[in-house]
């Protein structure tokens, strides 16, 4: 057998040059599975500001059809949520018509964030301490209710402030009365309205959203990135168009400690 040896100096060239290929050839967690990912890495390491989709993205399911399945109104909802999330309605005609199909009463609404608390989605709280600890500001934007995000912002340590999402309006009876329509996440194109907003004002640079939907989707521009989720649900029409899409948290984290 023929055995080559190699000068010492030789030998750590070898090692030094196998373990530069080595790492940047293979992916991390497929952190560059996607081809345009490094671009999007570079924006979501300069962000300085982020904002996140709540449901199926912060926690693992849709609140709105947890609360329809709480008021016995599940399957109907569901089917109209899975519609509006692939960008086949507009969103205020799909929200319009699963609130008109649940009814929620104020004292059903209050008794389902007492006893149904959502679950938060794995790898969340850790990204989140990531951030803040990096003193970036983090808003919810939601297509969901406050009423209802609150306490997950709260478990968060996000400020209530920082959540632009639709309220619920009910008549002194505590009967359901409809939804406020002035908000701008009550519409298609409601987030990137928020996001304008917030880039007016705060003077962000580099605001990345990240989120599962076609609404968070379609919010890039105005946001200068955006990161698609599928940790708890695929969306095809989202895949197939985001620059960047991860199932893990931690491949956010891991990018932010290269």
């Amino acid at each position: 057998m023929l055995v080559t040896r190699w000068p010492v100096s030789s030998k750590a060239a070898v090692v030094n040059c196998v373990r530069f290929v080595t790492r940047d050839l293979i992916p991390r967690n497929n952190i560059n599975h996607f081809p345009m990912a490094s671009e999007m890495q570079q924006v979501w390491k300069r962000a300085d500001c982020v904002c996140f989709d709540v449901d199926s993205t912060v926690i693992t399911e849709e609140g709105i059809d947890e609360l329809a399945k709480f008021c016995n109104k599940g399957t109907e909802v569901a089917n109209l949520t899975s519609k509006a999330m692939s960008g086949s309605m507009t969103f205020q005609e799909s929200l319009k018509l699963r609130l008109d199909i649940i009814q929620p009463s104020l004292q059903q609404l209050k008794d389902f964030i007492k006893t149904k608390p959502p679950t938060l989605t794995p790898g969340i709280k850790k990204l989140v301490g990531t951030l803040q600890a990096k003193n970036i500001p983090i808003y919810l934007i939601s297509g969901g209710f406050k009423s209802i995000i609150a306490p997950i912002a709260q478990q968060l340590n996000i400020p209530l402030a920082n959540i632009y999402a639709n309220k619920l309006k009910f008549f002194y009876t505590g009967e359901y009365a409809g939804f406020d329509d002035t908000q701008p996440t009550s519409k298609s194109g409601g987030k990137g309205v928020v996001i304008n907003l917030l880039k007016d004002k705060h003077r962000y640079q580099n605001l990345v959203l990240i989120g599962d939907g076609a609404t968070d989707l379609e919010a890039c521009p105005p946001a200068d990135g955006f990161i698609g989720y599928g940790g708890n649900v695929i969306r095809d029409a989202v895949r197939s168009k985001a620059k960047w899409y991860v199932t893990d948290f931690n491949e956010l984290i891991q990018v932010l400690s290269l």
